[in-house]
C-alpha cells in the first residue's frame, strides 16, 4: 500500500492507496511546523489506527509539501515508521510535465505540480485547474503535457479573515453556502458576497483563459481544494469537482519514479 501525504499551509492531508489506486481513507490534522518527528509519528499512528489499517501493510511513502520547516521532521517520521525514506515531490522527480515557466521549474509549489498530473492523467487537455486552499491558485495546461502558468490569488478563507480583521463591526463568520443573492443580516451579505463574489471572480477569469486559448480549443475546467465545493455549484461555467485530485497525483508521481 502506499502512504500519500500534502503537506498545505493550513492542513496535511494523508491518504493511503491500495495496489489498485483504491484510496482507502483520507485524513487531515492542522499543519504545525513546531511539531517533532515523534509527534509526527504518533499522529500517522493514530490515524492508522483510527481507520483500522495496520502501518507494517504500507511498501512506500511520498509526499508534497509547500511548508519546507516540516519537511525534515516529515521524512524523519515516516522513515522511522517504515524503515525507509519517503519519496519526495520536488527536484529530480520525474513527473512528466514540460514546465513553461520564467523562474526555475523547482520552485513551483509541488501541490500544484502534483494536481496537474492527476488532472492530465484524467481529463483532456487543455485545462483549466483551479486549486482553492490557503490560497486559490489558477494554472493552464495546454497540449503536450504543458504547464504554461497560472494565477495566485488570496484564499477564500484569508480574504473572509482580512474582512473582519479590518473592519471593526463585522465578525468573524464560517464559510457556507449563502441562504439568499442579497443578504439581509450583516453575516448573509458576507456570506453571499464571498461565495457570489469568489464565484463570478473565477467565471470571469476563465473567460478570459478561454479567449487567449488558440481559436477552437475547448477548455476542461477542473477544482479541487476545501474551499472549492461551496464555491463552485455558482459558478455559471461548467467546473468539474475532483475532491481526490491530489492524492491521485502523488499516486502517478510514485509510480512514474519507482
Amino acid at each position: 500500500m502506499l502512504l500519500a501525504i500534502d503537506i498545505g499551509n493550513s492542513n496535511i492531508s494523508v491518504g493511503l492507496f491500495d495496489q489498485k489506486r483504491d484510496l482507502k481513507f483520507l485524513s487531515s490534522i492542522d499543519t504545525d511546523s513546531r511539531k517533532t518527528a515523534d509527534q509526527i509519528s504518533i499522529d500517522l499512528m493514530n490515524i492508522f489506527s483510527l481507520y483500522q489499517y495496520d502501518l507494517r501493510d504500507v511498501s512506500g511513502a511520498i509526499f508534497s509539501s509547500v511548508v519546507p520547516p516540516i519537511n525534515f521532521m516529515m521524512v524523519k517520521a515516516l522513515t522511522r515508521l517504515l524503515g525507509k525514506p519517503p519519496m519526495m515531490v520536488g527536484a529530480g522527480i520525474k513527473t512528466g510535465l514540460n514546465i513553461r515557466m520564467e523562474f526555475n521549474s523547482q520552485q513551483l509549489g509541488a501541490d500544484i505540480v502534483s494536481n496537474a498530473v492527476a488532472a492530465l492523467e484524467k481529463y483532456p487537455a487543455p485545462i483549466i485547474m483551479i486549486d482553492m486552499g490557503t490560497a486559490t491558485t489558477i494554472g493552464v495546461i495546454s497540449e503536450g503535457r504543458n504547464y504554461e502558468g497560472g494565477m495566485l490569488l488570496p484564499g477564500v478563507n484569508v480574504s473572509l479573515e482580512a474582512l473582519s480583521r479590518r473592519a471593526a463591526q463585522l465578525p468573524a463568520i464560517s464559510l457556507q453556502h449563502p441562504k439568499v443573492l442579497i443578504g439581509k443580516t450583516t453575516e448573509d451579505c458576507m456570506r453571499s458576497g464571498i461565495v457570489y463574489g469568489t464565484a463570478g471572480m473565477l467565471d470571469g477569469v476563465i473567460d478570459r483563459i478561454r479567449e487567449v486559448l488558440p481559436q477552437g480549443e475547448i477548455p476542461t475546467i477542473v477544482a479541487t481544494g476545501s474551499n472549492a465545493p461551496v464555491i463552485v455549484r455558482y459558478c455559471r461555467n461548467k467546473v468539474l469537482y475532483d475532491k481526490y485530485l491530489l492524492m491521485e497525483g502523488l499516486w502517478d508521481i510514485y509510480q512514474k519514479n519507482h
